[in-house]
């Protein structure tokens, strides 16, 4: 990564890149965007073409949070028949 570190930061000149020696501990990047969203990825072991594809994967992300959806449809209007399913019986 002494390489590719140096490499990255002049192509991302709009990142702040930090570098922390954390003695005993293991790799993380740490990606925090506009609207205060952390985000933490272990980067544990890989080679450092994965570690790369890590950056720029956290570079390109929006920061917006996860959100998990409770139904698999969303709507404004649900329908007033109530929903499909494959069970009816007519």
């Amino acid at each position: 990564m002494e390489a590719h570190l140096p490499a990255f930061k002049e192509n991302n000149p709009h990142l702040e890149v930090v570098t922390e020696l954390v003695r005993g501990g293991n790799l993380h990047y740490y990606s925090c965007a506009e609207n205060h969203n952390e985000r933490v990825v272990c980067v544990r072991n890989l080679p450092p073409e994965e570690i790369l594809l890590q950056a720029s994967r956290l570079r390109n992300s929006l920061g917006r949070k996860v959100v998990k959806l409770r139904t698999r449809h969303v709507t404004k209007r649900p329908s007033v028949q109530g929903t499909w399913t494959t069970d009816l019986k007519m």
